[in-house]
């Protein structure tokens, strides 16, 4: 193997970090938070409750944040950094020249909760029973740049190396962040065999996290308990982090109960995702005393592109015109309004919130990327940035379905005998493929909208196992998806845009946008060298497929609603721009001494 290009107590997707070698602590935390105290936390499990302890197996559900709480990784990313992580678990990470492998150096003084020490021989073993058959879904999904994983060999007694098939910036980054666990988990003690893995669920995990479980009433509560003696308390990624003894996560039958216990003291804090829950519920006399805190935290996180995603395999949405008649008549403004309480904006292109988002004109780098494809892209393209149509009133919606009209009608479509129709006669009939009924409440304010330009849209919900087939097999018109968002997107889309994938059965991607330009600029992102070249190739991207118009933008919260007990809890003024809602409050804030005694 090539000598390593650089060895750091960190790594960043293009060799900058902001936290220097022998940094104190990130800057968002308080470094003299005190220990002690609880934090009553709610489930944020669809499931009623948990049957096992196993959070990485396919059955069975696992007790919410258990993960996140009792492993460790090699490596630990901060919430005011995108595309870096620094060591945790290891001391050091080194990178090839060819980028072809990462070597990872352990500490001498990580330690298991029982007492051994984390070797390089439970990395290895970790991940050779993560990439294993029994998996969960979601695990399978952080694993799936693994696929370029060649192997792991152990160096010595405390050094892995991850060998790639083929360079990825991505990819230390990724086997940094998997947990950890011992190999010493389901071991059998009487035999001293090891179970496997899809049988271990409910041995106790043993992980080398700043928790452990402690006392557990099923169908209730799970509380996790701060490990006094745990070992990289004392770490610069570690300052000031996980500061409660105890955390409590309460367990109730539906969100009505949820909301009920949490005004009546029962907890200390639950993050909110119904506009209408956040808009009209959230009161009562502890919010009214100043005890329960209603608090929005803007955050830089990226947006995703949630859509609506027409199946361009099917006539007449193989007509661009079509697509654009249809985002057209859909009016988010009224919507954001009337249903969603002003809590979104919009949904702008596939990178919103990132570096990675086109802005304004194609600048020269981006424009050399298109170039080659000019005849087979829309002359848009070479324009300004894409944006969804605006209404909001009655008038400027009846402006944009007079656009849609004449789009509608260049494209063959004219309104006749109670319908619009093409030259044989045939009604332009559309079916909105759902797996919950509720969504028809979103979808009928843009049907009317339609229906007044001669299109009927069927709202057709289904169970969600025939729901999955028919998206497997592209048996669909449109249907509503929220796609992840990334600050380094990379090969998973060719799956989501790719010509190849749009030829095949089981991908993700469901418009079955075809095209070279796609394919060319997606190859170019993913074999970029420098930072530059790697976001001229993302916002050449985003221009194509936004003005393909195969997807119409929906919305995104740019905050994390949370409710929180002011009198029990203390946290930093500022949250980090990276941070999720409930895992900031987790790692950074602190019980508060001058709680008054509960009522």
């Amino acid at each position: 193997m090539c000598a390593p290009a650089w060895a750091a107590h960190g790594y960043a997707l293009w060799g900058h970090l902001k936290y220097p070698p022998g940094f104190a602590h990130f800057d968002y935390v308080n470094p003299d938070a005190p220990k002690g105290g609880e934090l009553r936390l709610v489930s944020n499990l669809r499931t009623s409750t948990f049957d096992k302890y196993n959070p990485f197996t396919l059955r069975g559900s696992a007790p919410a944040y258990l993960a996140d709480l009792l492993f460790d990784s090699l490596l630990s990313g901060a919430a005011d950094e995108v595309g870096a992580a620094y060591g945790l678990l290891a001391q050091d990470v080194q990178v090839a020249p060819d980028r072809l492998s990462a070597t990872f150096r352990l500490r001498a003084e990580a330690r298991f909760h029982h007492g051994k020490p984390v070797l390089a021989e439970d990395v290895r073993d970790t991940f050779e029973t993560l990439l294993g058959p029994h998996t969960s879904p979601v695990y399978k999904t952080i694993l799936a740049d693994l696929a370029d994983l060649d192997g792991v060999d152990v160096l010595d007694a405390r050094t892995v190396r991850f060998r790639f098939k083929r360079p990825n910036r991505e990819l230390p980054l990724t086997v940094g962040g998997i947990p950890i666990f011992s190999r010493d988990w389901g071991v059998d003690p009487a035999t001293g065999r090891r179970k496997p893995f899809n049988e271990v669920v409910m041995d106790t995990p043993i992980g080398s996290g700043p928790y452990r479980i402690g006392p557990v009433k099923f169908g209730k509560d799970i509380t996790y308990v701060r490990d006094p003696d745990y070992w990289a308390r004392d770490l610069p990624v570690r300052r000031g982090t996980f500061n409660f003894d105890r955390i409590t996560v309460k367990i109730y039958k539906d969100n009505t109960a949820r909301l009920e216990a949490l005004k009546a003291g029962e907890f200390d804090l639950m993050r909110f995702f119904s506009a209408g829950d956040w808009a009209r519920r959230v009161k009562g006399r502890r919010f009214d005393s100043g005890e329960l805190v209603k608090a929005e935290f803007r955050h830089r996180l990226p947006t995703g592109f949630q859509s609506y995603v027409l199946n361009t395999r099917r006539p007449p949405l193989d007509d661009r015109r079509v697509r654009q008649a249809l985002a057209l008549a859909l009016d988010f403004e009224w919507m954001n309004e009337r249903l969603f309480y002003g809590s979104y904006e919009r949904v702008r292109g596939l990178f919103g919130n990132t570096a990675c988002a086109a802005q304004g004109e194609p600048d020269a780098a981006q424009r050399q990327l298109l170039q080659p494809w000019r005849a087979q892209l829309p002359p848009e393209v070479f324009g300004p940035m894409y944006e969804p149509p605006v209404a909001g009133t009655p008038e400027r919606l009846r402006a944009n379905l007079r656009l849609a009209q004449a789009l509608l009608r260049q494209a063959g479509w004219t309104y006749r005998e109670g319908a619009l129709r093409n030259a044989q006669g045939q009604p332009l009939v559309l079916e909105y493929l759902d797996s919950n009924e509720a969504g028809a409440r979103v979808v009928t304010p843009w049907a009317l909208n339609l229906a007044r330009l001669g299109i009927e849209l069927r709202f057709r919900p289904v169970d969600f196992a025939l729901y999955q087939q028919r998206l497997r097999t592209f048996d669909f018109d449109m249907i509503s998806l929220a796609f992840q968002g990334t600050h380094s997107p990379g090969a998973e889309y060719a799956d989501l845009f790719g010509s190849a994938a749009a030829r095949t059965e089981g991908s993700g991607n469901f418009s079955g946008l075809a095209s070279p330009a796609v394919d060319d600029v997606i190859a170019r992102m993913v074999q970029a060298d420098t930072e530059p070249a790697f976001l001229a190739a993302c916002r050449a991207l985003e221009r194509v497929v936004a003005h393909s118009q195969v997807l119409i933008p929906q919305w995104s919260a740019p905050t994390h609603r949370m409710a929180y007990n002011a009198w029990r809890l203390a946290r930093p003024a500022d949250m980090p721009p990276y941070a999720g809602g409930e895992g900031w409050a987790i790692e950074t804030w602190w019980a508060t001494s001058a709680a008054p005694a509960a009522r």
